[in-house]
Formats: C-alpha cells, sequence, structure tokens
C-alpha cells in the first residue's frame, strides 16, 4: 500500500470510528468537560494517530539522540551512560548555616551543589545597608565578602562538584568570589566546573533582581563569556532562564519562545563583541519550568531542544554539534505548589519531575513539599531528593533513551509548541531583538495576560487545582516548619562591619578605581572584579561603583 493509499484508508477508518464508536457513546454520556486545553488554551485533541504526522520527516525532525536536530537529547546514551545532575536548591541564613546544610545534602546522594542567595545579595547591596533590613538571609544566604564565600565553600571539593549559583545581575561578582576562593586553596580554574544563571534579561521580563540597564548589563555578561572561555573553560557562562518566565505566569509556547529570544540577544551580542560562536556557544546552558501538563511538558523540552540546533545551525553558522546542543537544567514549578494540604505536593513534584526526565534534563532540582509555607526543613529537601532517586533506580524510565519518541500525541504536541514557539521569536525579531521587545514591554504584558486567563480559569473551576478549588478540607497548617532566626541579620551585620574594619582602605580605593576606569572604558570587568574581591572590596560596593558608571534600570511599568 503506498504512503498516499494508506492515508485515505486512515481517514476513511478514522470517520467509521468516530461515526459507528465514538458519536454513540458521546450522545449517551458526554465528556465530563467541554475542552481539553494546554497552558496557552490550544485545545487537546481526543485521539492523536499517523494522520497527525502526514509528511513528517523522521530523520529530519526526530533523528536519533546526540545527533541534529537532537530532539531526542543530547547524549547518545542519556542515562543509560550517566545520569542527570540531582540538585537541590539551598541557601539561607548565613553562609555556616548554608555550608552545613551543602555537606547535609551531599551526604544524602545529591551530586551537585545548588546555591539560593538572598534579595540583598541578589539585587547589589551589603547587609548593612539601610535599603536591605529584614531581608538579610530570608530567602537565600547573605554573601558580602570575600570571607563570607571562604565559609560558604568550606571543606566542599570544588574540583570534584559542580556547583550551580542562582544569580543574575551580581552574577560577575559571586563567580569572582568562587574563583578567588578557588585561587586561594590552589585548585587549579580549568578543573573548576559549575554555572552561574546570569540571564539578567529575564528578571526585566519577569523576575525583577536587576540592577542596570538592559544595555550595560549585555556587556557584563559578554565579558564573563570572554573571561570564562579564556580562565574557566569548564564553566556554563549563563543559564537562558525559563524557569522565572513561567512562575510569572507564562505559557509553554512562551516560555520557550521568549527563553530562545533571550538566547538569540545573548549569541548577537557575544559576536558583536568579537567572540567566535562556536568558542563560547557550547558553553551556553539554559533552565525550565516544569509544569503539571504532563505530556506538554515532555514534548516541550523536546521542541526546545529541536529549536534551538536549528538557531544556532542556521541562523549563527555554527559549526560544532556541541554549540547546537540545548543542555538543560531542570525545577519543579514553585507556582503550582499549594499551602492547603501541602502534603499533596509530594505528588505533584514526583510528577513533574519525571516528566522532566522523560524530556531529556541534564540536570534537576525537585522543590520540597512545604516551600509554599517556609523555607525546606531538612527532611522535606531529603524527600524531594528521595523522589528523584526513586524515579533514576526503581522506576526503569532512565534505562530507554527518550522513550516516548514516536507517540503520535508527543511528536504532534512538540511540533506545535515548536511552531508556536517560533512564531513568537520571529515577533521579538520584528522588533529588533528581545532587549528592544523588552523596553517595549511586550513580554511582560503577554505573560500577564497569560497569568490573567489562567487565573480567571481556576476561579471558574475550570482548571483543577487539588486542595484549592476542589476536594478542600479544613485541616491545620503543618507546625513544624523552618525559620530562619532574625537574629541572624544582626549577626551577618556585625560580621561585615568587622571585616570592613580589618582591610587596607588604599587597597579598596584602588580596586575600585580600577574597576570604574574599566568600566568607562572598553577592558573586560572580570579580571578588575576579580582583584576587587581578593582586596576584600565588598559586593555591595563593587555594584555601586557599577552604579555609578552604568545608572540604574527604573522599570517599564505595563497596565
Amino acid at each position: 500500500m503506498s504512503d498516499k493509499e494508506f492515508q485515505q484508508a486512515l481517514k476513511e477508518a478514522r470517520r467509521q470510528w468516530e461515526e459507528d464508536v465514538l458519536e454513540p457513546l458521546l450522545d449517551r454520556f458526554g465528556l465530563r468537560k467541554e475542552s481539553f486545553d494546554l497552558s496557552d488554551g490550544e485545545e487537546v485533541e481526543p485521539l492523536y494517530g499517523p494522520d497527525h504526522r502526514q509528511g513528517a520527516d523522521y530523520l529530519e525532525e526526530v533523528g536519533f539522540p546526540g545527533q541534529y536536530p537532537f530532539t531526542r537529547g543530547v547524549q547518545p546514551t542519556m542515562y543509560r551512560g550517566k545520569l542527570w545532575t540531582m540538585r537541590q536548591y539551598a541557601g539561607f541564613g548565613t553562609a555556616k548555616q548554608s555550608n552545613e546544610r551543602y555537606h547535609y545534602l551531599l551526604e544524602q546522594g545529591t551530586s551537585g551543589l545548588s546555591v539560593a542567595f538572598d534579595l540583598p545579595t541578589q539585587m547589589g547591596f551589603d547587609s548593612d545597608s539601610r535599603r536591605v533590613r529584614g531581608e538579610v538571609g530570608k530567602v537565600g544566604v547573605a554573601i558580602d565578602s570575600i570571607a563570607d564565600m571562604e565559609i560558604l565553600l568550606d571543606e566542599l571539593p570544588l574540583d570534584k562538584i559542580s556547583t550551580s549559583m542562582t544569580i543574575n545581575s551580581t552574577a560577575a561578582i559571586l563567580l569572582a568570589l568562587y574563583v578567588a576562593v578557588a585561587d586561594a586553596r590552589g585548585i587549579s580554574r580549568d578543573k573548576l566546573r559549575g554555572t552561574i544563571q546570569n540571564d539578567v534579561l529575564k528578571e526585566y521580563i519577569a523576575r525583577g533582581t536587576y540592577i542596570y540597564p538592559p544595555r550595560p548589563s549585555m556587556r557584563i555578561i559578554t565579558d564573563i563569556f570572554g573571561y570564562c572561555q579564556k580562565e574557566v573553560p569548564r564553566w556554563n557562562t549563563v543559564s537562558i532562564s525559563g524557569y522565572h518566565i513561567r512562575e510569572a505566569g507564562s505559557t509553554a509556547v512562551q516560555e520557550v519562545g521568549f527563553t530562545l529570544a533571550n538566547g538569540i540577544a545573548y549569541v548577537e551580542q557575544a559576536i558583536e563583541a568579537g567572540l567566535d560562536v562556536d568558542d563560547f556557544a557550547g558553553r551556553l546552558s539554559f533552565f525550565f519550568n516544569v509544569h503539571n501538563n504532563f505530556f506538554e511538558e515532555i514534548a516541550k523540552f523536546r521542541a526546545a531542544r529541536r529549536l534551538w540546533a536549528k538557531i544556532m545551525k542556521e541562523r549563527f553558522g555554527a559549526k560544532k554539534e556541541r554549540s547546537m546542543r540545548l543542555r538543560f537544567h531542570s525545577q519543579t514549578a514553585g507556582s503550582t505548589l499549594t499551602a492547603q494540604q501541602p502534603q499533596v505536593n509530594v505528588v505533584r513534584v514526583a510528577m513533574q519531575a519525571m516528566a522532566s526526565v522523560l524530556g531529556g534534563t541534564q540536570s534537576l532540582h525537585t522543590n520540597s513539599w512545604d516551600e509554599a509555607l517556609s523555607l525546606p526543613s531538612e527532611e522535606s529537601a531529603r524527600m524531594a531528593l528521595r523522589t528523584q532517586q526513586v524515579i533514576a533506580h526503581e522506576t526503569g524510565v532512565a534505562d530507554l533513551v527518550d522513550p516516548l519518541a514516536g507517540s503520535y500525541a508527543v511528536e504532534t504536541l512538540t511540533d506545535e509548541i515548536e511552531e508556536r514557539a517560533a512564531e513568537y521569536i520571529a515577533r521579538i525579531d520584528d522588533m529588533g531583538g528581545a532587549v528592544s521587545a523588552i523596553e517595549a514591554g511586550f513580554q511582560q504584558s503577554e505573560i500577564q495576560e497569560a497569568a490573567y486567563q489562567a487565573q480567571l480559569a481556576q476561579e471558574r473551576g475550570e482548571a483543577v487545582i487539588v486542595g484549592v478549588n476542589r476536594f478542600e478540607t479544613d485541616e491545620d497548617p503543618p507546625v513544624d516548619l523552618h525559620k530562619v532566626d532574625d537574629q541572624v541579620e544582626a549577626e551577618q551585620v556585625e560580621r561585615l562591619r568587622d571585616f570592613k574594619a580589618s582591610r587596607s582602605a588604599d587597597d579598596v580605593a584602588q580596586a575600585r578605581k580600577a574597576l570604574a576606569e574599566a568600566a568607562r572604558g572598553g577592558d573586560n570587568l572580570m579580571p578588575r572584579i576579580v582583584d576587587a574581591v581578593k582586596r576584600k572590596v565588598t559586593l555591595g560596593e563593587i555594584s555601586d561603583t557599577l552604579r555609578e558608571e552604568f545608572g540604574e534600570y527604573i522599570e517599564n511599568v505595563v497596565l
């Protein structure tokens, strides 16, 4: 039977099935709801089959794992060769407290560290600033100086583990502190492995921990690219993040489209700065959310890989396959965790983690069930880690490479997400690129509308949230929650004042002057920042020096 004859026979068979089997059943019983939709409102069809894949070229669009266009994964063996890195995002209070949690997590089987910083550190303020009172050490660890970083990394084997640091506007400073500690320990820089998030564009879009305007921020990022290429070659210089875009309320399609558009902007900026695409693109990485719609999330990851591979090859002329591979870290969705019946979050996290693994993640953080109420306790963090370990060692899903490939539903959803994400990228291109679109408020407006529609769906009961708008119970919230002692701030401020009193004022002044001169000129900022932290200049002082040169960003509020 020819393909044309098969498609015709299939079309007739589907028609007969609908008339003889489906429609009589629908007439008697109907459906449990009017429509079944993806996160962007596109309707999910009731049944996918070969007719949805007409004209698809398997080798061109799906192919084999570890081979362009990487739809099926970035490695030929995937988890049969090596499991994904199991990270648990952690950081709170003082550097000493966080260091103790990292040692605990390594003892429990994590294979990489993931550092959370408090808001003052993220925003470029020292802990003694009046502007950050009440925030020190609350949502992450407070890092003001090289002394704090030395304590944070105490007795951690920096040449044997990889460290992910969720930091953006001050990413250059935190990387400099990490390098400075390694230098002091005699650890070769080429042995350091890890990632700085360093994705400031998504801060303007979705999260808000920006300091400088977009264009000088982009200059800092490309300086990091150039510095790491020469000095810290195994370091991932940016983790282009869709996670926070999704947490702000975007759809899965918007998460892919806006994230890859930001990636395009970083690549363009680096090329304009004189870097060759194949010299830096292999160290780019991505960070995605894992939401509740199981098959949509799996398809999202596959679509993102394929679309990025095409962008790098066709748009930027990358020659090395390494430059075309979209490697990504994933984290289960914090915005889906509920304060009501919070133990149910264990189930949500497990399903999201499974989707991430089936989607081909390289690294995964699983949220703790109590994070809608507090920072995670040691017990809840251990349960989150055990969730990954059960998936890895007990379910068998890690024994197969891209086991859902060929599923009519998954392949069709992959095609559709890729197509709609590419449309968003084209719209952003027409506006002049991601930075211009951000300045016009485009991405922000699109996310706000998507979040509004999702909230309406919940309020109308169209989107069921177990324990929130259906299956509610009257129960008291857990009382044994992790809390950061308010005394932490006073202790951190006192330690910082002692640190400042112990240093050379001339050294600090000279380092800040050299940094300011580099900012006014065209020299790479990273060597100046590394020198500054070694001379005991604090994170807040470095940030203030750059504020004086670059100014501060004022948000374009979109209503």
